[in-house]
Formats: structure tokens, C-alpha cells, sequence
């Protein structure tokens, strides 16, 4: 579950955990080069850690029957390196994932969730460490990432996460989507375009 406000304000999701162990998981794992021709990114949730599924034969994280209606992601360190494919963070929110949770994250792909309205919180390696151990032990128990406070927590367990100021403040503000931003602002791009010539056939106001 995400808490949206009307203004595009995300500040609480709740759900399970899904955890994908490993330090420098690239956007090349997360959504294999040949599938960039998709005219849409509508089936790419199929499609995420292809490859990586295809090797462990099913027994990969986003195939165990346990994990399936997961929405929180928890990675480690330099998650999203790579290239600066937004197919990435795209096929993941088509699979379900509303939230990552990791040691650190690749600035572009940073910057690509950031612009779907994923947040991205971090902890320390041994909390990371901690956080995946608990989900393996109870891959069912639901958890609550409050991105306003700053923290992911289940019934026993409260861990403080760390939001870059600036995006938590996109965030929780609703100032990330820049689509909803131009349509509340209506009147001032209206007027920003009967100024422009070139949309005006270069006829003076």
C-alpha cells in the first residue's frame, strides 16, 4: 500500500519485503539490453533480472511463490550502476516494487525512481545486513516504510532510514511528478506559451 495525497505527496507504503542479495546489481540485470526495444513499458515487470531468473530456474527472489505482491525492495551497495537505462526502475514498478531500500544507489537510477515517485532510502551495511536477515526469516511479515519520518519498521523492529534532503522533500511534497506540477500550474504555462513566437505562428501579443 502507498499513501498518495491528491497533490502527489508520498509519504507511507506498506507491504512485504523482497530482498536481492549482492553489491553492484547493474540496470543490465534488472532488464536485459534486448528488451529496450519494448514500444512501451507496459510488460516489462515480466521481464526483470531475465537473465538472473533464467539461470536459477526459478528459485530467483522474484519467482518464490513467497515473495510474489512484495512492493519493498532491499538491495545493497551501488544498486543500479550501469548504463542510465530508465527501463529499470520502469520494470520494477510494473512487477510491484513502490520502494527500494538499499546501502547505496547509482545517481541516474537514483534520479529515474525519483521521477516515477520511488523512494529510495538508505541504511548501513549492517543494517542492510539486518533488514535482509529479518526478511528471510519471515518473508511474509509486512513492513512500513514512513517516508516522512524517516524510518522502516514491522511490529518488533524500527530502523531509521536517510532520505537526500532534497528528494524527500520532492517526496513529500508531491514536487516529483513534473507532469502533475505543469497541470497545476495551468494558468502560468498557458500563458508561457501565447508568449512563445514559434507556437504563435511569430504573430506579436
Amino acid at each position: 500500500m502507498t499513501t498518495n495525497f491528491p497533490d502527489g505527496r508520498i509519504t507511507l507504503i506498506k507491504g512485504r519485503c523482497i530482498s536481492i542479495p549482492g553489491d553492484d546489481i547493474d540496470t543490465d540485470r534488472i532488464i536485459p539490453a534486448r528488451f529496450l526495444k519494448c514500444v512501451s513499458f507496459t510488460a516489462l515487470g515480466d521481464q526483470v533480472f531475465a537473465d538472473d531468473r533464467l539461470e536459477l530456474a526459478g528459485n530467483h527472489p522474484f519467482d518464490l511463490k513467497e515473495n510474489q505482491g512484495a512492493s519493498i525492495l532491499v538491495v545493497n551497495d551501488n544498486f543500479g550502476c550501469g548504463s542510465s537505462r530508465e527501463h529499470a526502475p520502469q520494470a520494477l514498478m510494473r512487477w510491484g516494487i513502490r520502494c527500494i531500500v538499499g546501502q547505496s544507489f547509482a545517481e541516474i537510477f537514483f534520479g529515474n525512481c525519483l521521477a516515477l515517485g520511488i523512494p529510495c532510502g538508505v541504511l548501513s551495511k549492517p543494517e542492510i545486513s539486518l533488514l535482509q536477515e529479518l526478511i528471510g526469516r519471515n518473508p511474509q511479515n509486512t513492513w512500513e516504510v514512513n517516508i516522512e519520518k524517516k524510518y522502516i519498521k514491522d511490529d518488533l523492529n524500527k530502523i531509521d532510514l536517510e532520505f537526500d534532503k532534497g528528494p524527500h522533500n520532492m517526496l513529500i511534497s508531491g514536487r516529483w511528478d513534473a507532469t502533475s506540477q505543469l497541470i497545476s500550474n495551468k494558468n502560468e504555462l498557458e500563458e508561457t506559451m501565447r508568449s512563445i513566437p514559434y507556437l504563435n505562428q511569430f504573430k506579436s501579443n
